[in-house]
């Protein structure tokens, strides 16, 4: 789980100034805000606690016990699962950035969040949802040499690079979400400081905001383009050459062979960026903010929930690890039978 506190600390430093405004009837020092959630009907509390709890521990043991089969297994120290194993680390952070807080709110039946704890979320939310796409992309670029260029794969494909990638996309990541962090903090709010959403969600402060917001939805929309558009771009001219390649495959056997390998992280891919359209197109439709953070659960929860099953279900590596893995009986029983027969 992301932990707050130096960011949180360093955000304290700066002045606080800037959240006063110029009507005096108006005047205020924010410090924290409302997360209004899902609903406020009482009787849906519990339901709703117990719902996301159970997709979080679900996403939390599902992506970890990828990264330990990974990590127990020679077979699979290969880039395609170095590049696994490092999204399924940005899946476990980029949920608990979000649902931790939501359910400690639910359980203390308590909407607020700090003013430093909001800022925060944002930086962390922005971060790992921008190296989910990096990460996606680079995979992609995996599978792209390993069938275009197999008899290169291994040179192309070194270590160095692979770090380099891993190095790359991390700095992106950071720097970008840096400077919407630092955007952010610069906004003035009025008295109006209820957010309808679950989390601290970028758009939503926006539109709180007092103070103008050109210069922030500008960065923003363009990072959705760039961001989001290029690692998006990089991922279908991979796949085009893969498509390209593999239909110069005499037999069909090897071509549905060949193809199967990118089954997994194909699948990822239309999940991650369909949920994310959908979100998009659902919000625009609806101009609800209630129904845009509904739906928004499809790529902060669902989403990172379903990569370990789609990874272990279609892998017959994964599969193969993590089976060796359950026979060493390193977890509690319960886990283990249930995991079992999802295998």
């Amino acid at each position: 789980m992301p932990d707050f506190d130096y960011l949180c600390y360093f955000i304290s430093l700066f002045p606080r100034s800037h959240l006063h405004h110029m009507e005096p009837s108006n005047e205020t020092q924010i410090s924290k805000f409302l997360l209004l959630g899902f609903s406020e009907e009482p009787g849906l509390q519990p339901l709703i606690f117990g719902l996301f709890l159970s997709m979080y521990l679900i996403t939390v043991i599902g992506n970890l016990l990828i990264i330990l089969a990974i990590s127990t297994d020679p077979n699979l120290y290969v880039p395609m699962y170095f590049f696994l194993a490092n999204l399924s680390f940005a899946d476990i952070c980029f949920t608990s950035t979000t649902i931790p807080k939501m359910l400690v709110n639910i359980r203390t039946q308590s909407k607020v969040i700090t003013y430093e704890d909001c800022i925060a979320q944002i930086y962390f939310f922005i971060l790992f949802g921008v190296l989910d796409a990096f990460l996606l992309s680079v995979m992609a670029y995996d599978r792209f040499v390993a069938i275009c260029h197999p008899l290169h794969y291994t040179i192309i494909m070194n270590p160095r690079l692979c770090g380099l990638l891993i190095l790359v996309s991390w700095i992106m990541s950071v720097l970008y979400s840096l400077l919407q962090t630092l955007m952010a903090f610069q906004l003035s709010f009025c008295t109006e400081v209820e957010i309808p959403h679950f989390f601290c969600e970028l758009n939503q402060m926006l539109q709180l905001a007092c103070s103008d917001t050109f210069l922030n939805n500008v960065v923003m929309y363009l990072a959705a383009v760039l961001l989001g558009g290029g690692p998006f771009a990089g991922i279908l001219y991979s796949y085009s050459k893969i498509v390209s390649s593999i239909r110069g495959f005499a037999s069909a056997k090897g071509k549905y062979k060949t193809f199967s390998t990118c089954a997994s992280h194909l699948s990822v891919v239309c999940l991650f960026y369909c949920t994310m359209l959908g979100v998009y197109l659902s919000s625009a439709a609806t101009h609800s903010s209630r129904s845009s953070a509904t739906a928004s659960v499809m790529y902060t929860v669902v989403t990172p929930m379903l990569n370990p099953f789609i990874y272990s279900l279609r892998n017959k590596d994964m599969k193969r690890a993590l089976k060796a893995f359950f026979g060493k009986e390193t977890l509690p029983w319960p886990i283990i039978i249930i995991l079992k027969k999802c295998l």
